[in-house]
Parts: C-alpha cells; structure tokens; sequence
C-alpha cells in the first residue's frame, strides 16, 4: 500500500519539474539575454555543488558535541609533537616507586607531570600504606630524560623517598601473569623458590637458615620489617629476605607469603626427566636431577671414593662428607645433578647452590670415573641452570691441586677471576646472557 503512494508521489515530482525546467529554459532562451543568463546558472549550481562537497567531506569524521557527550572543548592540536623527529626519537624503560599522599588527585597530579614531559606510563600498581600510597610504575622516558630530572619531576609533583632504575623487555609482563608464572615454576621445581622470590621482589639477598640457628622464632604469619622480610622456610628454620636499598611494603610481604606457602603444601619436588648420554669411550651414561630421596645412593658413592677425592671436594675432615649432602641434595637450596650407570650407581655429583646474591658451582666424581668427561658434561649443564636462573657468575671453592676441577673451570670458555688465599682456590666465571651459547647444552636439558 506505501510502496504505490510513494511511487505516484515520485512520479507527480519528476513531471512538476520537468514542466519547470521548461518554462524558465523557453522563458530565458527566448530573451536577448537568455544564453548568457543559462551559462551563469550552471556555473552558480556548479560552484554551489563543489563547496558543498568540499564542506561535507571535511566535517564528515567530526561527530557533534551531544553525541560523545563531551561538553569540553577539542584541542586543536596533539598534545605531543607527531612529527617524524618526534617518532624517531628513542625512549628508554624505567622502573620508578615513589611515595604519594592517601589523599584525591595525587596520582592525578604524577600523571599530570610526567604526560607533560612526554612520559608514557606503561604499567601501574599501588601499594598501599598505613600514611600513604607507594606508586610503583612502569616508564618509557625520552632518551634525553635522565633519571635525576625524571626524579625532580616527581618531587615537584608530590611524589617523595622517589626509587628509580632501568628497566628491560621482561618488565613489560603484567604483574599477574608474573605472579603465575613464577607460581608455576615452584610447583614444578623445589628449587626454584629462592628464584621465584628474588623474581618477585627484585634484587635481594635470600638465605635459608636451618632450625635451632639462634634468634627468636618466626610466627607462622611471618615478620615484616622495613628491608627485611623473615618466613618459615618450607622444610623447617627461617627464610630472610634482605633488600637494603628499598624497603618492603605489605603488598610484597603478602605475595612473599603466599608463594613459600604454596611451596611448603606442595611438599619436596623435582622434575624427572633423564637424559642418556656416551662417554667418548662408548659407555652410557644417565644424567637427572637427584635430591634427598637419594641420599642412601650418594652415600654409597661417598664410600667408593677415595680420601684424596673426597678432601679435594670438601677441604675438611673426611669423616664429616656425609653430613653435608642431605643439605647439598634438598632443593631447597639449589639443584644437584647425578651421573649414574645402567646399573643405577651414582658415579658423579654435580652441585648448583644458592649462596645469598651468588651462586656455588660443585663436583665430586667416583675415582675409577675420572677424566672420562663427567665433571666438564655436569659442570656445562650446571652453568647452564644458572644462565636460565638470570645469575651473574657462579664461583667454584677448590684447591689448586684439583686440576681436574681447574680444567673443567676453564673449558667453559668463559671469563675467569682466580682468588687464592691460604691454600684455597676460589675460580669465578663470569656468566653470559641466555641465548649466547656459553655452555654446550640445549634449552631442552635446562631442567634435568
């Protein structure tokens, strides 16, 4: 029914117009005047038509006020330069904590201030305090901004006790998925513990004291005080953590807790994978990660050794060896690696301990094993732990009468500093960044 309206509506229209146009065209073109007059009106109608194209195109992206609800007025221009120099230019990563008061648009402010100086916040999280908030934020700075003038800004903008350094790539992680991540490497690996926290928490110093050390005892909530933080360690004594040049705030005690209680339920633990390796004179050996439920096996092997070995290993008595490995075996204080024959004997031990903010590198091989190429192979797949754990250097104690540990030292092909004092040799090798290739091993050997 509207369809047939519409169309006689059409219709009446274009027959209206039509008579139109043929009453002004006989009108004007029968008048002296009336080309003159018709060229005229084509060039208005032309002109008209293009404006209005001109004006419709420019204004077709801008939306009116009431429909964003945006009762403000526009800035004209970006309020950073989009030229190519400013696109170019290169910016550099910080990480920056600083301390703001409890109160409505101090946070505002700090934002405020670092937009103005081109500073682009990445990320942000809020630790709350009992007289205040610590900002901890994650930047990306022109390069021309240095860290005393980013700090300066802060101060003017509210901001005190300002912390401030650089950043990498692996920043970028989003504070949960960090969580999580390291949640999931200590469920899968005791050992990895002092790693996740260190992770967790940034540069700090973690060591594990064994019950009965002296001291007051830890309550089971943990104790919070200013740059230290104190657990119960998950297999018995206290867990301390130091980090002298930025205090802890609840927040970080909280998630401190809750990663070394996840760790204490889930109980010892060790992946179980084995790698089967040929000697150059043809025997096979097996390599895997061991612990305290190897501790018979380990003492057995202590037995087969010879005293020269095992003074050479251990720079004591040789009646007091076996005390010392269900400490070496726990991971709770870093991983071992065993050599064993296809019969299961133990014939080597290799040993990656975390000794505060340094790291202990270890050997003991059977005497009748020896120079067959078992010390060098734990000692790269060692190394390579601590590549992937992101240490620095690990560090042997031995003594200079030890060639064999000296040689295997110095096959890594790493930077070497030697330390002798009183008999006692101390070798630091210099560790490159994963990826490089320092140690001969594969990414898929890292967690035997």
């Amino acid at each position: 029914m509207h369809h047939w309206r519409r169309d006689l509506v059409e219709l009446a229209a274009l027959f209206t117009a039509v008579a139109v146009a043929d009453a002004v065209a006989n009108l004007i073109g029968h008048s002296p005047d009336g080309p003159a007059l018709l060229l005229i009106s084509a060039l208005a109608l032309a002109s008209t038509a293009g404006f209005h194209t001109w004006w419709a195109r420019r204004h077709v992206h801008a939306p009116p006020t009431a429909d964003t609800g945006d009762t403000g007025a526009r800035p004209s221009a970006p309020a950073h330069p989009a030229g190519p120099s400013a696109q170019a230019e290169p910016g550099t990563l910080w990480r920056m904590r600083t301390t703001v008061r409890d109160e409505p648009g101090s946070l505002a402010a700090l934002c405020t201030a670092l937009a103005t100086h081109r500073v682009d916040i990445l990320s942000l999280q809020t630790h709350p305090l009992a007289d205040g908030t610590v900002d901890e934020f994650l930047l990306r700075a022109p390069g021309a901004l240095a860290a005393a003038e980013l700090t300066r800004v802060i101060a003017e903008s509210g901001g005190s006790s300002t912390w401030i350094e650089r950043a990498d790539a692996h920043d970028l992680v989003d504070a949960p998925t960090r969580v999580l991540s390291l949640a999931t490497r200590t469920a899968l690996d005791a050992a990895e513990l002092p790693l996740a926290l260190r992770q967790l928490l940034g540069r700090c110093t973690i060591r594990s004291l064994p019950a009965g050390t002296g001291g007051e005892p830890v309550p089971a909530e943990g104790v919070l005080e200013e740059t230290v933080l104190r657990l119960r360690a998950p297999g018995g004594g206290v867990l301390s953590v130091e980090r002298p040049y930025l205090p802890f705030t609840p927040t970080e005690f909280a998630r401190a807790r809750a990663l070394v209680e996840l760790d204490s339920r889930l109980g010892p633990r060790i992946p179980r994978s084995r790698d089967v390796l040929t000697l150059p004179e043809g025997n096979a050996i097996t390599v895997r990660r061991v612990d305290t439920g190897d501790l018979d096996a380990a003492r057995a092997m202590h037995e087969r050794c010879s005293d020269r070995t095992l003074d050479l290993r251990y720079h004591g008595p040789v009646r007091d060896a076996d005390r010392y490995l269900n400490h070496l075996l726990s991971p709770r204080f870093g991983r071992t690696l065993a050599a064993q024959t296809a019969s299961g004997r133990l014939v080597g031990l290799g040993h990656l301990l975390w000794d505060g903010e340094e790291t202990e590198v270890a050997l003991l091989i059977e005497d009748d094993w020896q120079r067959r190429g078992i010390g060098t192979e734990l000692l790269e797949r060692l190394v390579r732990m601590a590549v992937d754990a992101g240490c620095a250097s690990v560090y042997a104690v031995t003594r200079s009468a030890n060639t064999g540990m000296v040689a295997a030292m110095r096959g890594l092909g790493l930077p070497l500093d030697y330390q002798v004092e009183e008999g006692t040799l101390v070798i630091t090798a210099r560790l490159a960044p994963a990826g490089s290739g320092a140690a001969r091993v594969s990414d898929g050997q890292l967690r035997l």
